[in-house]
């Protein structure tokens, strides 16, 4: 594994504990674990601000559970 590789793998494992609580199991790579953790987390709905200085494509935030995210 080459140091480009090996970086990945710390940073999906790490990435791991942070989304799971626990460490990966088996000898997963960083590419396995990264398909395993997004296909595992639910994707966030987004409100884009209005404002008539910005772009409209401006900028996004997501949706707190107050306005309904």
């Amino acid at each position: 594994m080459d140091g480009r590789e090996e970086r990945i793998a710390r940073e999906a494992e790490a990435l791991w504990r942070e989304v799971f609580g626990r460490p990966p199991d088996g000898d997963a790579d960083g590419s396995a674990m990264l398909d395993i953790i997004m296909r595992s987390i639910e994707p966030k709905t987004y409100e884009r601000l209005n404002r008539p200085h910005l772009r409209d494509a401006g900028l996004v935030f997501p949706r707190s559970a107050a306005n309904g995210g």
